[in-house]
């Protein structure tokens, strides 16, 4: 004969981490996505992997120099300077179901860039501000790069330590003194290729 005391209090136990894992995943939902986190001020003392650090490396590639090209897969932007070379930033990607590629050119640049979410941000995460002033604790960071007419940008971020990740939600985020070498270097109009893997 089943104990009813036992039977009832497996029950309350069973209903209780029912109840727990509920309330954890929706704290998880109201959670920002990684690196979209207004406020935070970012921790200038993260030590960004070597692989990941601003450096001239050999680059072979039909693209003429000035021109952007980012590789989703390695997680690297690279500004070619031409002669087998280019300038080569570690980045933030996509993450999965967030990563595109194609060419569009930059058409607007901005300096300690305002944050306006776009609606698809938005409903996504509906607890994000609508607007936000740029500053430090913006997580569009010193500058961005706006491309072509889409919603994605290069802009810096408050999260340094997310180089070398894909949690974006398609913009390509970059630590804050490397978007501003960035953007000294190259002008609005400058040609940018999008790719899923890196030129053979």
């Amino acid at each position: 004969m089943i104990d009813l005391r036992r039977l009832l209090a497996l029950s309350f136990i069973a209903a209780a981490g029912l109840t727990l894992s509920i309330t954890q995943s929706s704290a998880q939902m109201q959670r920002p996505d990684i690196g979209d986190e207004p406020g935070l001020i970012p921790d200038d003392s993260v030590e960004i992997p070597p692989e990941f650090r601003r450096q001239m490396v050999l680059f072979r590639t039909t693209e003429p120099p000035g021109t952007i090209v980012v590789s989703t897969s390695e997680r690297y932007l690279y500004l070619v300077q031409g002669n087998g070379r280019a300038l080569r930033y570690g980045v933030r990607v996509g993450r999965d179901g967030f990563q595109w590629q194609g060419l569009v050119k930059i058409s607007r640049k901005a300096e300690w860039p305002d944050w306006t979410p776009p609606p698809e941000m938005i409903q996504r995460q509906p607890y994000l501000p609508r607007f936000m002033a740029g500053g430090p604790g913006n997580p569009m960071g010193a500058r961005a790069l706006y491309l072509g007419a889409t919603v994605y940008r290069i802009h810096g971020t408050n999260r340094p330590d997310t180089i070398g990740t894909a949690v974006s939600s398609g913009c390509f985020g970059l630590v804050n003194a490397d978007v501003t070498d960035l953007y000294d270097r190259v002008p609005v109009g400058t040609k940018v290729v999008i790719r899923q893997k890196p030129e053979i």
